[in-house]
C-alpha cells in the first residue's frame, strides 16, 4: 500500500464515484479501463434520483500515477445508458471490451431494463467502435440467467476466448462461463 488514499479517485470532469478499475499492460503502458459517475437524476416525481455511470480510460506508465481521458469512451445504445465493468482482450489483431449495461432507473424491479452485455472493438485503445449486435449473446428464456447478464470477465486460454459473467440480481442466483465462438 502506497499511502491512506486511492491512486485514482473523482476529479473536475468525474467528480462523483471512481470504481471498478480493470488494468492490463499493452505495448509498455498499463491500461485502466473504470467507471465513473457522471450524474444523478431523478427520473420520476417523488423518487430518489438515481446514478447514471460510463466507461472511463487512463494510462500510465508505472501504475501509479494515472493520465485520464475525462471521457465516456463508448457510445450509448439508450438515453442515460449506464455502463460497467469493462473487462478488454487482444485477440486476432484487435482489442475486445465486454461490458454490461442498463437503464438507469426502473432497473431493480423490472427485467427489461436490467443489465445486458455490451461489446467493443478497437484497433488502437482509443477509439472504440461499440457493436452489441455481433456479440449476440442475450438472455436464456429460463434459468438462472433469464433477466439479467452482468458483470463479464473475458480472458483468452489455449487460444480461446472465454467470458465468465453473472446472471439474475446481480449474480445472486449463479453466474456461468461461454466460449466465443467468433469476436
Amino acid at each position: 500500500r502506497l499511502g491512506e488514499g486511492p491512486v485514482l479517485t473523482s476529479s473536475l470532469y468525474e467528480p462523483f464515484l471512481v470504481i471498478d478499475g480493470f488494468v492490463r499492460q499493452y505495448n509498455g503502458l498499463f491500461h485502466m479501463w473504470y467507471i465513473f459517475e457522471q450524474k444523478w437524476k431523478s427520473y420520476c416525481e417523488g423518487m430518489e434520483p438515481d446514478r447514471v455511470y460510463k466507461i472511463g480510460h487512463a494510462v500510465s506508465t508505472d501504475g501509479i500515477e494515472w493520465k485520464r481521458e475525462g471521457k465516456a469512451i463508448i457510445r450509448d445504445r439508450i438515453e442515460d445508458e449506464s455502463q460497467a465493468l469493462p473487462s478488454v482482450v487482444y485477440y486476432n489483431g484487435l482489442y475486445h471490451m465486454f461490458f454490461c449495461w442498463r437503464y438507469s432507473y426502473d432497473f431493480r424491479n423490472n427485467p427489461k431494463r436490467g443489465y445486458r452485455l455490451g461489446y467493443a472493438r478497437s484497433y488502437d485503445l482509443k477509439f472504440w467502435e461499440r457493436a452489441d449486435e455481433e456479440l449476440n449473446f442475450e438472455c436464456s428464456l429460463e434459468g438462472w440467467d433469464n433477466e439479467m447478464l452482468c458483470y463479464p470477465n473475458v480472458f483468452v486460454m489455449n487460444q480461446k476466448v472465454y467470458m465468465l459473467y453473472n446472471g439474475n440480481q446481480f449474480g445472486k442466483t449463479g453466474f456461468g462461463v461461454a466460449e466465443l465462438e467468433e469476436i
